[in-house]
């Protein structure tokens, strides 16, 4: 049997697969990189990702160190303004509107908002240019053993790879997670999110608004304009049950629900994409780490899509790997990195978790004493000027 040799195996080719491919690979290393299915990389093809992710200011800088940067800049569109709704009313209006600028904090936007089948298409191309790195799409981790020198990890295709690390980027079920036998917990919360896209009359001027009323946050992330039209990315969370009944209802219906929950801030909306639904959880593994093993991205923590966290803590992960694996190369993937990997992550994945898990459940409340107690708490925390820049503060990533 032969064995090919290489640095890291990235086991799985989304987003964040993708990135942390690009990422080792652009600092030197060998990376191989696989994923059972090709990655769709065009916006109306069946099978894209019509989600979008929102890049906050660190993560941009990382994706600079990466080289992706460059590529991915032309198609973003800034998130100047993160302005937050809250229409708990009897009727869906807006009673609290609060604006959080990032001009407070920062001469950069907060972050920078992209398609996800786009992300798919930038970086399979930067991986195409980076000889050192293989990508290898309708692959699939089969197995993993790991000794305390390496780990061999058995492909699909029938290729056996020898690692000093590697990398589970392959998501909440991740078959590499299971194979080193690392738990995870799991909280569910009966949601389910709507994801897709919407042209609308009034410009969004780099503004992503959260509109909370029950049910979960609907939430207007702006898009660069789509045929000519201000166009946002839209996640709407809802009840299990009723998000499955808007997913099935005919266009017209669809909109005019779409536009009532909306509040009419932007005019009225239009569909301008397919729509696709999702489950909502929260998930954290008991290790980020095991022999030879790094957990990512949603291998290692799952969360509802608030704040923009998912993603930015994905590449957080990935920062802090970059780190440990650039101090000491000779000691890459040594229990001696993976451990202090663990440490530096876990706790402030678990804390990160918390608070979304927070946010989460206050904006799913229905009975209204509830939800007026959620509007006055939004008020508090604007009314006092050093709170509302730590919470956008930490929001970016900054270390409390």
């Amino acid at each position: 049997m032969s064995i090919l040799e290489t640095d890291i195996v990235v086991s799985g080719g989304g987003v964040a697969g993708l990135s942390a491919a690009a990422l080792f690979g652009s600092a030197g290393f060998r990376v191989i990189c696989v994923d059972p299915e090709p990655p769709v990389t065009e916006r109306d093809a069946p099978g894209a990702d019509l989600r979008t992710t929102a890049f906050l200011q660190p993560s941009q800088a990382l994706l600079e160190r990466a080289g992706l940067w460059q590529a991915l800049a032309p198609h973003a569109a800034d998130l100047q303004i993160m302005r937050i709704v809250d229409a708990g009313g009897d009727t869906p209006q807006p009673r609290i509107v609060k604006d959080f600028n990032a001009s407070d904090i920062s001469d950069k936007p907060f972050g920078w908002n992209l398609p996800n089948w786009l992300l798919r298409r930038e970086m399979v191309a930067r991986l195409a240019d980076l000889p050192n790195v293989d990508f290898r799409p309708g692959t699939h981790t089969k197995d993993v053993f790991t000794r305390q020198a390496h780990a061999r990890v058995a492909l699909s295709c029938g290729t056996t790879v020898q690692a000093r690390l590697v990398i589970a980027a392959d998501g909440r079920n991740s078959a590499v997670r299971q194979a080193v036998g690392i738990g995870v917990k799991t909280t569910r919360y009966g949601q389910k999110a709507l994801a897709f896209a919407v042209t609308h009359p009034i410009p969004h001027e780099n503004i992503s608004t959260e509109i909370h009323r029950s049910g979960g946050p609907f939430t207007l992330v702006p898009l660069p304009d789509y045929q000519g039209k201000p166009s946002s990315a839209v996640v709407w969370m809802e009840h299990g049950p009723e998000a499955q009944r808007l997913a099935t209802l005919a266009q017209d219906a669809f909109e005019a629900e779409m536009n009532t929950r909306a509040c009419g801030l932007l005019g009225p909306l239009a569909l301008a994409s397919r729509r696709t639904i999702w489950p909502i959880i929260s998930q954290v593994a008991d290790r980020l780490s095991a022999e030879r093993v790094a957990l990512v991205a949603e291998a290692a923590h799952v969360l509802p899509p608030i704040g923009a966290q998912g993603l930015n803590m994905s590449l957080g992960d990935m920062r802090v790997l970059l780190e440990l694996a650039e101090a000491n190369p000779a000691d890459l993937g040594s229990a001696q990195m993976l451990d202090s990997y663990h440490r530096r992550r876990h706790l402030e994945v678990r804390a990160r978790i918390a608070g979304i898990d927070m946010l989460n459940r206050a904006s799913m409340l229905a009975p209204r004493p509830l939800r007026n107690l959620r509007a006055m708490g939004l008020d508090a925390i604007y009314s006092l000027a050093p709170v509302r820049r730590t919470m956008m503060q930490l929001g970016l990533g900054a270390r409390g």
